[in-house]
């Protein structure tokens, strides 16, 4: 019987089937940071027990991290004991720990991958709702509440109901200036922040081959956003030349092995989906919001829309985003002042998000009104973007870097967007108050932020020449 790529990893991956058609289902690998896991080792320490595959769980601390001055003492207190927790739990139960300062240290979606932590095949969970990033390399990834972060420690499986299975096909090429990003955007959009509710996603079509598998890192991580349970993308060549050679990634016989049982993992022919979707990749241009959900997007030279009549209720919340935005159906978005810029994330803070967000600036200067936050997902990307001399070229323009971190996705560190202003955001959300009480958040690619990083507007990235944007 054909089977999709989820349904072979997750029956790979049961261990029982209980009478009500929950399962319990083996985790290869359980993601920690500050802020989910405290009370699941209390839950541990209260009943006596211990991890019970501890080389399965990786620790580290991201989300309530500084990005300056990371040798000092960290300034707000709740954030200094909720990372001081981690690392103290993680010695207790001598688990693996990247804390500040260590060179593996990062944003965890984004430390995972990179350093071959995340593999096809596998089943992956962490206390964080962007844990799908990782389903880019063809695993099964999902975010999970505190409880069942103490249930994985305790045993490495989780207790679940199978999900639904959903094949987002996107045919044709990206247009020039075109990201991941707004691809990611454009099918929330399409999709609706709830359209994709109890699925796992497979994204699948030539545009998807096409992708780097940073940009998929960028898709899956969006999955949430229009309601999935998770994303994937069937590993293929460009999968195994990105985990080759990575520190845990299996070497020699191992690594021969390995690959060729990830070739099989693809969807087969003739595979049934729960629900089929198909968009055409040229009818997608940069993208940036203009309400307080990522469902908000719109074509960077679209205007506003008005609110769906049909839709009372609908309508009501529409307007109550757009009266916080402080803009009107009807209006565009080009030309609106920026006063902040964040670049990075576990969406976009990758080396090729630097990468194309340098060439774009390379030869001009950062708008004079503009707060930059140029933040690598980890202390790898940092070591890469000085290697390749982007950060150079990011000085001369008027730009610095920050240190590795959650930063300005959410405000839980110093990296606050003060009330009323307008960021520019590559991150995953802008709810009201997301990036700080009362700041307005629109979210859009890193070719869209360095256009208005360096005009202090939102801007289209495609006035000006191709080569501010081609690799």
């Amino acid at each position: 019987m054909a089977k999709t790529l989820f349904e072979k990893i997750w029956e790979r991956h049961v261990v029982d089937t209980l009478a009500d058609g929950t399962v319990q289902l083996y985790i290869d690998r359980l993601y920690c940071h500050e802020v989910t896991s405290p009370q699941a080792f209390a839950g541990l320490r209260e009943r006596g027990l211990k991890p019970f595959r501890p080389e399965r769980v990786t620790c580290m601390p991201d989300h309530n991290i500084p990005t300056l001055h990371q040798d000092r003492p960290i300034e707000d207190p709740v954030s200094r004991r909720q990372v001081d927790t981690l690392a103290q739990n993680a010695s207790e139960f001598g688990l693996e720990h990247y804390g500040l300062l260590h060179p593996r240290n990062g944003i965890i979606h984004v430390v995972g991958p990179e350093n071959g932590l995340t593999q096809p095949g596998m089943t992956i969970v962490c206390g964080d709702s962007h844990t799908s990033t990782h389903g880019a390399m063809g695993a099964v990834a999902f975010g999970i509440g505190t409880s069942e972060v103490e249930m994985t420690l305790a045993t490495q499986c989780l207790l679940q109901r199978k999900p639904k299975t959903m094949r987002i096909t996107v045919d044709g090429s990206l247009q020039t200036g075109v990201t991941a990003k707004d691809l990611a955007l454009y099918l929330i959009r399409r999709m609706t922040t709830g359209g994709a509710t109890g699925y796992f996603v497979e994204y699948a079509g030539e545009a998807i081959r096409r992708t780097s598998m940073e940009e998929r890192l960028t898709l899956c991580n969006l999955s949430i956003e229009m309601g999935a349970r998770g994303g994937m993308v069937a590993p293929d060549e460009v999968t195994f030349e990105y985990l080759r050679n990575r520190k845990y990634a299996p070497r020699g016989a191992d690594w021969d092995r390995a690959v060729s049982g990830w070739r099989t993992l693809p969807s087969d022919a003739g595979a049934v989906f729960d629900s089929e979707v198909a968009f055409r990749a040229e009818d997608i241009e940069p993208m940036i919001t203009c309400g307080t959900h990522p469902g908000t997007g719109i074509g960077i030279n679209e205007t506003v829309p008005r609110p769906d009549e049909s839709d009372e209720a609908g309508q009501i919340s529409y307007a109550k985003s757009l009266e916080y935005m402080g803009f009107k159906a009807g209006e565009r978005l080009i030309g609106k002042p920026v006063d902040y810029v964040f670049l990075g994330s576990c969406t976009n803070g990758r080396i090729e998000d630097f990468r194309a967000f340098t060439r774009f600036v390379k030869g001009k200067r950062k708008a004079s009104g503009v707060t930059a936050w140029l933040v690598p997902g980890s202390w790898a990307v940092e070591r890469q973007i000085r290697a390749e001399g982007l950060d150079r070229i990011l000085n001369e323009a008027g730009f610095e870097l920050r240190q590795p971190g959650c930063s300005a996705c959410l405000a839980m560190n110093e990296d606050k967007v003060p009330a009323g202003k307008y960021a520019v955001s590559t991150s995953n959300r802008n709810f009201e108050g997301r990036q700080g009480p009362g700041a307005r958040t629109m979210l859009a690619g890193p070719l869209v932020a360095a256009a208005a990083a360096v005009t202090g507007v939102v801007a289209d990235p495609r006035a000006w020449p191709a080569s501010n944007m081609e690799t």
